[in-house]
């Protein structure tokens, strides 16, 4: 998809000019969050758990990919800070046989998201610091607008891993959870990280000679299906052998179904916090009640 460029140049210039100072950003925003297991307001660094560090199952997954395609290993929480927004978009149902409505007619009023993301290099710009670690993403649709520094991985349908290059001027459509939902399975949610690579190390040698910031911002836009539409497999997905993985349930409810999945009762995970001061940190999930 094609943008124009000095849109997305002056959006990120305003968003890096807000992450060099986060805490303070963090407190004039602070009544917006954070909420829904910090998928909502601001979230800041050493917060947001990867589903690879708690899902056992999908860390049994990456154990039997080959070693050349597994995702770095986190030592903790993600190094980023995510600022939302809600937003309204509109997206296009493609190239499934579908008539042309039918993603966009229940994704109106959508609990639609803008993102951006700040990771600061200067503090974390070791060579496989994780930012963002193994996870798919619980949405309908994510979109990727293209960041100063390099560091975003993929996995294709085939278990490969691609470091992303977008063009300039361009944005990186990725299918989330719902979507996957809506296809039975036919397009699956794509695997992604955010790690510190020998790529994003070149980058910050090139920003710090031209006395730049070194804050690797990106602006993500988390497209969603309307909470009270019904997620299912849709037309002729509804005949596929797998559409009883994809029983009806409300996009609301999957969501929350979705968040409190790695959110296990009880359940406590220790791990070195690796900031500067090298302090213990403990992360406890509760799962609600509700």
């Amino acid at each position: 998809m094609d943008i124009p460029v000095i849109d997305l140049t002056r959006y990120l210039e305003i968003a890096d000019k807000l992450s060099t100072d986060p805490v303070k950003l963090s407190r004039q925003l602070g009544e917006l969050g954070p909420g829904l297991v910090n998928c909502v307001g601001v979230t800041p660094e050493g917060v947001e758990v990867p589903r690879s560090l708690v899902d056992e199952e999908m860390q049994e997954e990456l154990k039997a990919m080959p070693k050349e395609f597994q995702p770095s290993t986190p030592k903790g929480p993600d190094r980023k800070w995510r600022y939302m927004w809600r937003a309204v978009a509109e997206m296009a149902a493609i190239g499934f046989g579908l008539p042309k409505d039918a993603f966009t007619s229940i994704m109106k009023q959508g609990p639609h998201l803008l993102a951006p993301t700040g990771s600061d290099l200067g503090c974390y710009g070791q060579e496989g610091t994780v930012f963002a670690g193994y996870h798919y993403d619980l949405n309908f649709l994510t979109i990727h607008g293209r960041s100063r520094f390099p560091g975003l991985n993929i996995w294709l349908r085939n278990g490969q891993k691609v470091g992303v290059k977008v063009p300039l001027g361009c944005l990186l459509i990725q299918t989330g959870k719902q979507i996957e939902w809506l296809t039975a399975g036919d397009c699956i949610a794509g695997m992604h990280e955010v790690v510190v690579t020998k790529r994003t190390i070149d980058a910050v040698k090139l920003a710090s000679e031209q006395n730049c910031s070194l804050w690797r911002v990106s602006s993500t836009l988390f497209a969603h299906i309307a909470s009270d539409a019904v997620l299912k497999p849709l037309g002729h997905f509804a005949e596929s052998p797998l559409a009883s993985k994809y029983p009806p349930i409300r996009a609301g409810e999957f969501v929350e179904q979705e968040l409190s999945g790695f959110l296990v009762a009880g359940r406590e995970i220790k791990f070195k916090d690796e900031t500067s001061n090298g302090r213990a940190a403990l992360v406890s999930f509760k799962k609600s009640s509700g």
